[in-house]
């Protein structure tokens, strides 16, 4: 898909974590400029993500360093590249880039996946949430309606080159996984909220199943306390923050999300996009996206005896997995793929420049 977009956008993303915004922000990134949108990005020093972005003809990265003694340096670096650069929008990733983005330099849009406090977003010209509650969240703490949008994260993976089955076979011989095992992915960050150890107690009593956790975080040395005591140490894989998400779901045989606290879930629509069945609690995403027994099947939040009985279930229907794929890749195709989604950005960036630009002509 291309574009005939001629403005120019900055985008500021300032989280040095590694999770699910902040993958999305690199996706969003160079779909947009996949679309011919020309960007300048702002983001913390982060060399893997330097080398991304940068790589695209469409996209300059600026590095800059903020916290501690950097900020007020920081701070005046991001104000005079904004100067440099003039950008005809700005689109700020979560409460860090708004907090230091400064506003009166060209209309500002904030992007938003969780329930923060809105009180410096209010000088943000738009609020993008990527799911309805987000938008009613918006507007019942007094942010006007048509200073909001809705628009949903697209679960799209870059195609890595390699066929599912060559993924699968190199995934599933890497780690050693036993000829009759079924393989089970997840996706997220080890934090408490992701509900890991949910998934590690539901496989105690399912001996045929080897599971695949691709994150990192401050929960690894519990979580490996716990897979021992579990006896399940021969049978579950940590594997760290991992690139290769598309080669993790061509060697799933079902993808489980077991997040307690989960305002979207880009794992839900990945899961889709990649014809893997899918498996999650009903935390506020996912109970929102998946329709339960026809797209995925859902059980209820620290629920561990029913995600043990939905893994069996399964397992034991291969048909109804493939019903499963085929409802979730419908759905991904008309409401979460990747040019859908960026279509609804660059008509969002369309309106808001046309509403507010003006006011900012002589500022710049």
């Amino acid at each position: 898909m291309k574009t005939s977009a001629s403005f120019h956008l900055m985008q500021v993303m300032l989280s040095s974590q590694v999770g699910g915004a902040e993958t999305f922000f690199d996706k969003l990134c160079l779909a947009l400029a996949d679309a011919g949108l020309r960007q300048s990005v702002v983001i913390e020093p982060n060399q893997s993500r330097e080398k991304l972005l940068g790589a695209h003809p469409q996209v300059e990265v600026k590095a800059i360093r903020f916290r501690g003694l950097h900020e007020i340096p920081g701070r005046l670096a991001i104000r005079s590249h904004i100067k440099g650069t003039r950008p005809d929008l700005i689109l700020a990733w979560m409460d860090r880039a708004v907090k230091r983005t400064p506003a009166g330099f060209c209309p500002l849009v904030a992007r938003l996946g969780g329930y923060y406090k809105l009180d410096r977003y209010r000088k943000c010209d738009r609020l993008i949430g990527n799911t309805p509650d987000l938008v009613r969240y918006f507007c019942e703490n007094g942010i006007a309606a048509d200073r909001t949008e809705y628009i949903p994260n697209f679960g799209e993976i870059r195609d890595s080159g390699v066929s599912r089955h060559e993924a699968r076979v190199a995934i599933r011989s890497a780690l050693k996984v036993p000829e009759q095992h079924r393989l089970l992915l997840a996706l997220g960050r080890l934090h408490p909220s992701k509900a890991h150890d949910v998934l590690l107690r539901a496989i105690v009593p399912i001996p045929d199943v080897t599971v695949m956790i691709a994150g990192e975080g401050p929960l690894r040395k519990e979580l490996e306390t716990l897979i021992k005591q579990l006896g399940v140490a021969d049978r579950v894989h940590l594997l760290g923050w991992r690139t290769d998400t598309a080669e993790l779901f061509a060697a799933a045989d079902i993808s489980v999300f077991p997040s307690r606290i989960e305002p979207f879930g880009n794992v839900v629509v990945e899961s889709w996009g990649q014809r893997v069945p899918l498996i999650a609690a009903r935390s506020v995403g996912p109970a929102w996206l998946v329709e339960d027994g026809i797209d995925g099947l859902l059980f209820d939040i620290d629920q561990v005896g029913q995600l043990t009985e939905r893994i069996n279930t399964l397992l034991a229907n291969p048909d109804l997995a493939e019903q499963l794929v085929e409802a979730g890749g419908v759905k991904h195709q008309e409401r979460f793929s990747r040019d859908a989604v960026v279509q609804r950005y660059l008509a969002m960036f369309e309106d808001v420049i046309r509403q507010h630009g003006q006011r900012f002509a002589g500022c710049r």
